[in-house]
């Protein structure tokens, strides 16, 4: 009777050494996987410049994009998508000015993508002529 006890304590502590190692097996897989999901995604938006949508059984992937990796956009890469690139700036100008061409060029691109997709771009129109106004007062203010 003893023997038998002992064997199934052996067995026992077999099975949970191994449950342990499959355990940490799963979680090392997981992370690697996880890791080479947000390479995948951070290469798809440096070259397309769009996120990676998650298949629909996912409900959630979220991480941070890395400030290295943020994609140059070109000229061209602009003019393919339909954006409007944003207004040069002259080489001296306030903080204001450029924040204000940035919302500028920010909204521009937002009303291009709405109208493209069709969705309703009056919000926007209104948008882009508030911060133009706004750009146009601060430089005749200058």
């Amino acid at each position: 009777m003893n023997n038998i006890i002992s064997e199934y304590q052996k067995w026992k502590q077999q099975g949970e050494d191994l449950r342990v190692q499959a355990k940490q097996a799963m979680e090392s897989r997981f992370r690697e996987l996880l890791v080479e999901a947000v390479q995948i995604a951070e290469e798809y938006r440096s070259d397309f410049g769009g996120p990676l949508k998650p298949p629909p059984g996912v409900t959630s992937f979220r991480y941070k994009t890395s400030a290295k990796l943020k994609p140059k956009k070109t000229q061209t890469r602009a003019a393919a998508k339909g954006a409007i690139p944003a207004p040069t700036a002259p080489a001296k100008t306030d903080p204001k000015t450029a924040r204000l061409q940035k919302r500028l060029s920010a909204a521009q691109r937002k009303l291009q993508q709405a109208k493209a997709s069709g969705a309703l771009t009056k919000n926007l129109e209104d948008r882009v002529y508030e911060i133009e106004d706004a750009l146009r007062l601060s430089t005749q203010a200058s």
